[in-house]
């Protein structure tokens, strides 16, 4: 990972610090016919668009494929809050439900797998720093004029190559609940964290917004990056099997968000029906292996007409290394599926997407970093004072990318893309473009 950009005007320049860092291969080019700066000047200009016409042609052009992937699985949250409780896995698993005491038995076992308690209660504060690669691997949708039509067609597109987006990431946290991620994909930023009070998001296309609800720690630290909030989190749930992953014999972990929390994330026109999680554990190891959620949104489309999102994660959590004593994975890969349904079998869409990361360093108990590290940005107690303005019917997709909403592509914007639709007003339309 580059941590210093070349000056790019001036080849003897100085050099610029880079708010987060990019991955070496954005310096080079495979064809060798262009320079490293003008590589990296292409990679921070997304406007120049790729001649590839498969996926791209789905979305309106790259920038907004860009931005599907990015409010999608840039900074995804978890289902429920963590409280920061280092007695809570110590505590007994005796006179429970044996589902629930196999459950604490196995998060014991994780917790000495990663290290102990000791090492994990010894981490006040980590950074980590690494990069990604996300890719749209499909896209489907049905068209046509209703059930009985006989003009019924089916679109379906697949990316092939999957050369994917590049970019790189940083992550700081101080307990559960203080975090902030800055995340920079092809030229575009995105940027998330919590203060404790809210959750909050800010995008290129997007002013700063705050996630309904109480606030969450986002899903990149439970893919083997904060080991402790993860035995916290599934120390409340279910041992329901077992299954083999990536050829490891695993115990199956579910835990369910409460109904609280999810009608805490809901308003008038959106729902969450259900927030689920797994965590696969290894039965060789005690490691986690896979995470994956999935998550249910209702929205109201008309008086009488809903519709429905199911998002579902899967994320192969691997490369284990030790840090000061903490086991944390070094590499992954998260595999995303949106699907879309409720209007008939004709407006039915799915759409398939892919990252892979690598992490690249990783420190605990970071001197000077203190709470004004995680503060909110400054437009968004405006924004929150806005959200109030967004009641009364549908949203008209105001934060789909403009591309999403004018693609000359004649598929509803709806059908294209659920940016994150429980984190603030709701972004849905079924005009047709």
């Amino acid at each position: 990972m580059k941590k210093l950009c070349p000056n790019l005007d001036r080849e003897d320049g100085l050099e610029t610090v880079l708010e987060v860092p990019i991955p070496e291969e954005i310096f080079t080019h495979k064809s060798g016919t262009m320079k490293a700066w003008q590589n990296v000047k292409f990679w921070m200009k997304p406007n120049a668009e790729s001649k590839a016409a498969s996926m791209t042609a789905v979305f309106g052009g790259r920038n907004t494929e860009i931005q599907l992937l990015l409010g999608v699985v840039g900074a995804p949250l978890i289902p429920s809050p963590i409280i920061s409780d280092n007695q809570l896995i110590t505590r007994s698993i005796k006179d429970q439900h044996i589902e629930v005491s196999m459950a604490k038995y196995i998060v014991k076992q994780y917790v000495a797998a990663v290290g102990g308690e000791r090492a994990l209660n010894s981490v006040d504060s980590m950074y980590a720093m690494g990069q990604v690669k996300m890719a749209t691997s499909e896209f489907s949708a049905g068209e046509g004029g209703g059930v009985n039509s006989n003009n019924k067609k089916m679109v379906k597109v697949k990316n092939v190559e999957m050369k994917g987006e590049m970019g790189g990431f940083v992550v700081w946290q101080k307990r559960p609940e203080l975090w902030c991620l800055e995340l920079v994909v092809s030229g575009y930023k995105i940027s998330a964290g919590s203060d404790g009070k809210v959750a909050w998001r800010q995008t290129p296309w997007h002013h700063s917004h705050a996630s309904r609800g109480p606030p969450r720690p986002l899903r990149r630290f439970l893919q083997g990056l904060d080991p402790r909030s993860t035995a916290n989190l599934f120390s409340n749930s279910v041992c329901i099997g077992e299954k083999t992953v990536n050829k490891e014999d695993c115990f199956i972990l579910k835990l369910e968000a409460e109904s609280s929390t999810l009608q805490a994330r809901s308003n008038s026109n959106v729902e969450i029906v259900r927030h689920t999680v797994w965590g696969y554990f290894s039965q060789r190891t005690g490691l986690l292996v896979q995470l994956e959620d999935s998550h249910l949104l209702k929205l109201k489309s008309s008086e009488t007409d809903s519709i429905y999102w199911e998002t579902n994660m899967e994320s192969l959590i691997q490369d284990y290394r030790t840090v000061d004593g903490i086991q944390i994975a070094h590499t992954g890969k998260t595999k995303v599926s949106l699907f879309r349904f409720g209007e008939g079998p004709e407006t039915r869409t799915r759409t398939r997407m892919e990252e892979v990361w690598q992490v690249e360093e990783v420190d605990f108990n970071i001197k000077g970093l203190s709470i004004d590290c995680f503060l909110p940005p400054s437009d968004l107690k405006r924004e929150q004072e806005e959200a109030g303005q967004c009641g009364g019917g549908v949203a008209a997709n105001a934060k789909l990318p403009y591309k999403i909403r004018s693609a000359s592509f004649r598929i509803s914007a709806s059908k294209v893309a659920a940016v994150n639709l429980d984190d603030s007003c709701t972004s849905e339309s079924d005009e047709d473009l």
